[in-house]
């Protein structure tokens, strides 16, 4: 039965028709609209919302998404979990994007961790809200609440079945204190009905018709247009430029020279001349025209094939030791065989699909700013120092992101944005083209690695030797940075998981000629190419299966203590307690993928199989590449498996998708490159930049989540990291060669028959 509480039975309960609704949480802000509650209920002035969860008295809940929603489906998720506390009916539930503000917290989508990092307080706030209505229920009813519950939009007296809906509590519940944490009973695990389960994303309908907004959607009233024509070396700028003719080209509204930043880069913008117009062709078009006289930089002389043969030859050298444990020195010494290798890997370009784009409105006290950024509040922070402005007068608003893979975290196109717009006195959009973030991003690092091997007579490993050299992400911030630093280390190096008595890792020095940034999966993009490929070559020179060797190589079931190593582990910022390295969920993911292959039966197939594992981002991945080498070398793959297990899942097919653009992304990790000649980005374009096309994608990807009631862990960045080295090692498989530098080429040159 449905209750619909009267005045007449609970007075103090009384309704009034101006009545809004509450919301609730960890940050009070103001309320900008009246709400009356009830009749002696105090005015809306003392209500205290919630980041996260606003109920309204017409039934509908407001849930924020304080994260970017970049394709991974967290406007989705979190509503998710916040949903399986409410009991919130999906039809009345709608989803706000937050802007930039510390309210929020932390607001960084990346690092693999806005469901771990939130999980708990988002069931809390949900929980709280529940709370509150089953509260005013009880109270209207003269119940005990512990005899209420909340189900399906509605608060149930379970005795007598009574029930009545959010929008009629929300005037009472708006009135009653928030409850303390030891107060919420959050659900059983074995009662979630909205975690876990598969759901439709909620943005999918807008995606596909064409109405959910970009960055590059955004249209202003009055807006103009711009298009930069950045300086070709980092950190030289504009020494002259014929603006002249440019400016009386049709639609030019102004020609405009952007400072060039001085070191460290952080998140300035490059500098340059901007051309501002009616719209972004005429701009586009005048851009070209300009003929610019650079200043000379400090980094002219980066050379992309010269530095190479410098960082191998470092990694080759003694390095800082970072981590010990026994005397490799001593068991090379003793060894029976040594093996060796270099592994090389380039810089890489994020690449989105949609390049940066921003759009600003700035007076002289205030900027609002849409965006597709990562990081709303390092963006309002960067804008608000770039115009003198109090942050708390800086807007900035969230679009979707057509991918962002690290380069939107980085919010220099914004700050661009905010100054063009100030200049103008009116709003502008700046357009980056496919060019300009290929040649002026900020680029994922250049690495070389060298491993060594120790053998006893049973083809044991005794020790292992790794030293690790490229520019860091710090030289971005830092530029006297010229090593790795400890947190680029921890992303799958420092983290070994390998049961070997002699364990040796060490770094080297490097510096940096262009931006550093952050790219899908950072380290360990590289540092699992080397490890992952090398284990497959101490494979085959002991005439050992792969699996079986990796298997043994991690050893016992356990959790590492890095400790008894003499090192310092970060743990992705999360306690070891919560999340340690247990080797026993590692061998479980490559047990599963290795099922659901069929690797022990691939030669008996005639298949060409490549094994790769790997923790990162607190979840652990195995990959297995099937490869198809035609007689002119070109390869396919038809299949490709992913096992994961990242602790508990909340949208399993939200997750499925996260595995197989993961590992996509992992295959253009391998095969793509960016290189520099004369201090100047050589690639520019999808025509010489590769990524993953039809023939180098998967025809098929299977993929088996593993059910955990572990903590949340990353989901968008681990499947990436062993996509390169399976590839690698598949290649192998079918065609003899031994492929231990990226870009893996397209055709493969077979060297047995």
């Amino acid at each position: 039965m449905t209750d619909s509480i009267s005045t007449s039975r609970r007075a103090f309960l009384k309704r009034t028709a101006t009545a809004s609704g509450f919301t609730l949480g960890l940050t009070l802000v103001p309320v900008s609209r009246p709400s009356a509650m009830f009749a002696d209920a105090p005015s809306s002035e003392s209500l205290t919302p919630s980041v996260f969860v606003s109920v309204h008295d017409n039934g509908q809940v407001d849930i924020t998404c304080h994260r970017s929603e970049m394709g991974q489906q967290i406007r989705t998720s979190i509503p998710q979990v916040i949903v399986e506390e409410l009991g919130a009916d999906w039809q009345h539930v709608n989803v706000v994007q937050a802007t930039g503000h510390p309210k929020y917290g932390d607001q960084n989508t990346d690092g693999s961790r806005s469901i771990r990092r939130n999980f708990d307080r988002l069931r809390e706030a949900g929980a709280t809200a529940a709370y509150l209505l089953r509260a005013a229920a009880a109270t209207g009813w003269q119940v005990d609440i512990s005899d209420c519950e909340v189900n399906n939009h509605h608060v149930v007296h379970k005795p007598s079945g009574k029930k009545v809906g959010f929008g009629q509590l929300v005037a009472v519940a708006s009135t009653l204190p928030l409850p303390d944490v030891k107060q919420l009973k959050l659900k059983a695990r074995k009662d979630w009905q909205s975690i876990g389960k598969p759901m439709r994303s909620l943005d999918i309908q807008a995606m596909t018709s064409g109405t959910a907004v970009y960055g590059q959607d955004v249209i202003l009233d009055n807006m103009c247009f711009a298009v930069i024509q950045r300086p070709p070396v980092v950190f030289s700028g504009v020494e002259s430029v014929n603006d002249a003719d440019v400016k009386k080209m049709t639609g030019v509204l102004d020609v405009i020279t952007l400072a060039a930043p001085e070191a460290p880069a952080m998140f300035k913008p490059l500098g340059g001349v901007a051309v501002v117009a009616n719209n972004t062709w005429q701009a586009w078009q005048a851009s070209r025209a300009l003929n610019v006289k650079w200043s000379d930089s400090p980094n002219i002389s980066y050379d992309s094939k010269t530095y190479r043969e410098q960082l191998l030859a470092t990694a080759m050298a003694p390095g800082e030791v970072v981590r010990q444990q026994g005397d490799f020195a001593t068991a090379k010494q003793q060894a029976e065989s040594v093996i060796e290798a270099q592994y090389y890997a380039p810089h890489l370009a994020q690449a989105p699909m949609e390049p940066p784009a921003a759009t600003a409105i700035v007076t002289e006290d205030k900027a609002e700013i849409w965006a597709c950024v990562q990081t709303p509040q390092a963006a309002r922070q960067v804008v608000a120092a770039a115009l003198n402005l109090d942050p708390e007068n800086v807007t900035i608003n969230v679009t979707l992101l057509g991918g962002g893979f690290g380069r939107k975290s980085k919010p220099d196109f914004v700050v661009e944005a905010a100054l063009l717009a100030k200049a103008m006195k009116r709003p502008v959009k700046v357009v980056w083209r496919r060019e300009d973030d290929i040649q002026h991003g900020y680029f994922h690092t250049v690495s070389a690695q060298s491993l060594t091997a120790t053998l006893n007579k049973q083809n044991k490993v005794t020790g292992w030797l790794h030293n690790s050299v490229f520019p860091s992400i710090s030289s971005t911030f830092n530029p006297a940075a010229n090593k790795p630093s400890d947190g680029e280390l921890d992303l799958g190096m420092i983290d070994n998981p390998f049961d070997i008595q002699n364990l040796q890792l060490e770094r080297g020095e490097a510096n940096a000629h262009v931006r550093i940034g952050w790219l899908r999966s950072v380290a360990n993009v590289y540092h699992a190419f080397a490890i992952q490929s090398f284990v497959d070559e101490i494979a085959h020179q002991t005439g050992k299966d792969q699996q079986t060797l990796l298997l043994d190589m991690i050893g016992p079931d356990r959790h590492i203590d890095f400790a008894k190593s003499n090192a310092k582990y970060g743990n992705y910022g999360d306690p070891q307690e919560d999340y340690p390295v247990d080797t026993a969920r590692l061998k479980n993911v490559i047990n599963t993928v290795c099922k659901k292959a069929d690797w022990s039966q691939r030669h008996k197939q005639g298949r060409y199989l490549g094994l790769a594992a790997h923790r990162s981002f607190l979840s652990y991945a195995a990959v297995i590449v099937e490869v198809e080498v035609d007689n002119s070398g070109s390869w396919s793959i038809p299949k490709a498996y992913v096992a994961l297990d990242a602790g508990t899942v909340v949208n399993p097919e939200h997750v499925r998708a996260q595995c197989e653009g993961g590992l996509i992304y992992g295959i253009s990790c391998a095969i793509g490159q960016i290189t520099a000649s004369n201090g100047q980005i050589n690639e520019s374009n999808f025509h010489n930049y590769q990524v993953a096309r039809m023939p180098q994608t998967p025809v098929s990807v299977e993929v088996s989540i593993i059910e955990s009631s572990a903590p949340p862990g990353g989901v968008g960045e681990p499947p990436t990291p062993p996509a390169a080295p399976a590839l690698a090692n598949a290649l192998f498989a079918a065609t003899g060669n031994r492929l231990r530098e990226l870009p893996i080429p397209l055709t493969v040159k077979r060297i047995k028959s």
